[in-house]
């Protein structure tokens, strides 16, 4: 299966009839490993005295268009790169509330480290654009260290490589990839389970062969080859694919929107 996304119930800063509600439910899926990063990040953060509300977290295909646009129209001023290009399309990076947070923002970063989560920017500047940004990057940081050690060449960016890899995983539209979208998934498998491939590309060549079977995976229909290296997935990291959330607290993503929200 690919990379599920489940709901985070936390608070945002969005308010109904005055009070604070969760954040909206077109906005909560993420991925297991970010949930549960996201509740005990939540628990230290309360018991710091601060709290932790989020103002963002998914964003599908269409919703990264609009923010894209928004900044290029200059509605929004921070910066947000075109689909397939963030961790938010992911359900692996969120936005919070930094003066809500009561905590320094050094500390916050200790928190977030402890958690497997980290921030864009490179330092704990409250005043830096972004600094309200942080990503749980999971195995797909393994794509990241790919391309910035040189093995592969074919994206801008080693973020951008890792940005594709997330989408990829939880099987969400990327236009870079469409009609090879199982290809590129396999590919992207293949590195983050060791394997050196060349170009995530999306075209199955001599390279990811090779990489298949030094995993063991017989060639085969597109279809087998994903469910085989799926299972291998799983079994590496098992924290991104079970959401180990008691069932009578699991989400249902079930939520109302209310009618208006208010920053």
């Amino acid at each position: 299966m690919k990379t599920p996304l489940v709901a985070a119930q936390i608070l945002s800063i969005y308010r109904s009839s005055g009070q604070r509600v969760l954040l909206p439910k077109r906005m909560a899926p993420c991925t297991p490993d970010t949930k549960r990063a996201l509740q005990a990040i939540q628990a230290e953060v309360e018991a710091a005295g601060g709290r932790l509300y989020l103002s963002d977290l998914f964003r599908s295909h269409d919703m990264q268009f609009q923010a894209h646009l928004d900044w290029k129209t200059k509605k929004k001023k921070a910066y947000s790169p075109p689909p397939g290009s963030s961790l938010h399309e992911a359900g692996r990076a969120f936005d919070l509330d930094l003066g809500a947070l009561k905590v320094t923002l050094e500390t916050f970063w200790e928190i977030a480290a402890s958690h497997g989560v980290r921030p864009i920017i490179a330092a704990p500047n409250p005043r830096a654009s972004e600094a309200w940004h942080f990503e749980r990057r999971g195995s797909h940081q393994l794509v990241y260290d790919y391309y910035q050690a040189g093995k592969a060449s074919n994206f801008t960016s080693p973020y951008r490589a890792m940005a594709a890899s997330t989408i990829l995983a939880i099987g969400e539209p990327l236009d870079l990839f469409e009609g090879k979208a199982d290809a590129a998934y396999v590919q992207s498998a293949l590195i983050r389970l060791g394997q050196e491939i060349g170009n995530l590309d999306g075209a199955i060549g001599p390279k990811s062969r090779k990489g298949l079977q030094g995993l063991g995976v017989p060639a085969g229909p597109l279809a087998d080859v994903v469910a085989a290296l799926d299972d291998l997935l799983q079994a590496q990291f098992p924290e991104e694919f079970y959401d180990k959330t008691p069932l009578d607290a699991r989400d249902p993503f079930d939520q109302t929107a209310p009618a208006a929200l208010v920053a």
